[in-house]
């Protein structure tokens, strides 16, 4: 974390920083701070005062949870003020608020009145609404002081000639950098309280690293067994099915070879009609075989994807199930291939539960690429509750989907609907040829 204003007054001559724009941007920091302030005091006073004699019976709850949900909004402003002070083209900094993995106001407010980041920065709107509005009232006061004492002496002596008065600008001149410095100094303690309580941390506490360590190895060892699980479906796929279909055609044309060899020693037109008929048995086999490992092949990796992309692939994926679905997926340009595999086999997997499961009637597949990220939705109006735990596919799903950076949310309430929400970064619509 860096503190600007304070740092290059320090690393600056004096002059130099009395004439750069930082003491302004300071003295702009600490009045939008007072108007801010000037918001949120009564806000907060007002929420908090009659929620917490009204919680007593229950009825100020509500208040009081909207107090420190107050805090988040407050927040959000605040990281963007501290860009007056940071140094120019500096990178917008992200809120510490975990990802919700349900939707819904209950699952969100669940999450948000847990973790560390909300009560942090409801503890800065309490900082923020009192002692640093006090603080900053202040110190504007003192500036229009010394602008007063500036610009009035002057105009005074100008319209009266009583030049007496120019004793007072003289008096205030060497009180302005000074000023300067006090409100780049106090900007800067501003900004070091709100970037510790607003800015996530970089490590983290321990919990919270060995939770992040446990949940990475969790995830690690599910996708090695996923991957373990494929590869004995793949090996049990070619041997029961494509495998035993070539072994049976590479017999039936021993048989057929048999048989016309034996027209070619002079025996009965028998033979021969006995040779074509396993000749066309063995060409059935031989298509059957091919179709066994064409939807194999289809299965790890389908050919329409790499060659006409993701909308093309999901449509052929929503032609092939057996419950009705609608295509709303609006991409206009070809996707990282990454991005592409991974979106495909949410869907088809989402499908495939659709069908298998849910007892549905319809499915609708929408979404699109929007503000450099890939959403998709899976819905359909089955009898819903599924779950997104440990152990299921739909969690072997998010274990790859969580590879790419991205997420998934799951809301299906018993009776349905169903709805599988997949997001993934995506900040480049458009891709290299895959």
């Amino acid at each position: 974390m860096s503190t600007p204003p304070l740092r290059r007054m320090a690393s600056r001559p004096p002059l130099h920083f009395l004439a750069s724009v930082d003491p302004w941007r300071a003295l702009l920091y600490l009045a939008s701070g007072a108007g801010l302030g000037a918001v949120a005091l009564p806000a907060l006073g007002v929420l908090i005062v009659a929620g917490l004699p009204l919680s007593v019976a229950g009825i100020g709850v509500p208040m009081v949870i909207a107090a420190v949900l107050l805090g988040m909004p407050l927040a959000d402003v605040e990281r963007r003020r501290l860009r007056l002070l940071e140094e120019p083209g500096s990178p917008p900094v992200e809120s510490a608020h975990v990802r919700v993995g349900q939707p819904g106001l209950r699952a969100w407010l669940s999450v948000r009145l847990r973790e560390p980041a909300t009560w942090r920065e409801f503890a800065y709107a309490l900082v923020f609404a009192t002692l640093f509005l006090l603080t900053n009232l202040a110190l504007l006061a003192v500036a229009g002081l010394l602008g007063a004492m500036l610009v009035a002496p002057p105009w005074v002596a100008y319209r009266s000639g009583q030049s007496e008065a120019l004793v007072l600008t003289a008096i205030s001149l060497p009180a302005v950098p000074v000023a300067l410095y006090g409100f780049g100094a106090v900007a800067t303690l501003q900004a070091r309280v709100a970037q510790l309580l607003l800015y996530p941390s970089d490590r983290g506490t321990a919990s919270e690293r060995d939770a992040e360590v446990l949940e990475l190895a969790a995830s690690r060892a599910r996708l090695a067994d996923a991957f373990e699980a494929e590869r004995h479906r793949i090996q049990r796929d070619l041997h029961d099915g494509a495998q035993q279909r070539l072994v049976a055609l590479v017999m039936t044309l021993g048989l057929a070879e048999l048989e016309l060899d034996g027209t070619q020693r002079g025996e009965n037109e028998e033979a021969v009609r006995r040779g074509a008929a396993l000749v066309s048995r063995a060409r059935g086999e031989a298509k059957g075989a091919l179709a066994e490992l064409r939807d194999l092949v289809h299965g790890i990796y389908p050919q329409v994807l790499t060659d006409h992309g993701l909308t093309a692939a999901v449509s052929e994926a929503a032609f092939r199930c057996p419950v009705p679905v609608q295509v709303e997926l609006e991409l206009a340009e070809r996707l990282p291939r990454q991005v592409e595999t991974t979106a495909y086999f949410v869907v088809s997997e989402a499908l495939t539960n659709v069908a298998k499961h849910s007892d549905a009637r319809n499915a609708v597949v929408s979404g699109g690429w929007s503000s450099g990220q890939l959403l998709v939705t899976v819905r359909d109006d089955g009898v819903g509750g599924a779950e997104l735990r440990g152990g299921s596919g739909l969690q072997g799903l998010a274990d790859r989907v969580a590879v790419v950076g991205g997420r998934l949310a799951l809301s299906s309430p018993p009776g349905g609907p169903t709805a599988l929400t997949l997001e993934v970064p995506c900040p480049h619509s458009r891709s290299a040829s895959p």
